[in-house]
């Protein structure tokens, strides 16, 4: 199984950390410096866009940190989990309101996006969980 391939209890929940760390910061320089070419063909207002990427860039930090850890601290690992957790929700409801209208491009970069998410969420989780008593408790 691909799970089974990490060598240390740590060595999983280091490297989903650093994959989150980067895609965070991806993100947030994209949208940063893309929101004015995104906004009409995703139907998503470019100064929220451009808001949420600088907002990336600090949990990038938190996360890229976290990951350089040699045991990452526990309470750190959940705090960006329900992050994660919650950037999902919104993004769905973000869909399932009145206040915008996305192209069908735009959807299927939300939904996208929230996927790659839950995944991360979900690979921190199982991360967490192998690390049980490897892991910092601070």
């Amino acid at each position: 199984m691909f799970l089974d391939r990490f060598a240390s209890p740590a060595s999983l929940l280091r490297t989903v950390l650093w994959c989150d760390a980067a895609s965070s910061a991806a993100m947030g320089l994209g949208l940063i410096a893309g929101a004015g070419l995104l906004a009409a063909p995703l139907g998503l207002p470019e100064a929220p866009m451009r808001a949420i990427g600088i907002g990336f860039l600090p949990f990038a930090a938190f996360a890229g940190w976290l990951a350089s850890r040699p045991l990452p601290p526990r309470a750190g690992v959940w705090l960006v989990i329900a992050i994660n957790i919650v950037w999902v929700i919104e993004s769905l409801a973000l869909l399932a309101s009145d206040g915008i209208a996305p192209t069908p491009l735009g959807s299927g970069f939300v939904l996208l996006q929230a996927a790659a998410v839950a995944v991360l969420a979900g690979l921190e989780w199982t991360g967490l969980r192998r690390c049980r008593g490897a892991v910092q408790a601070a």
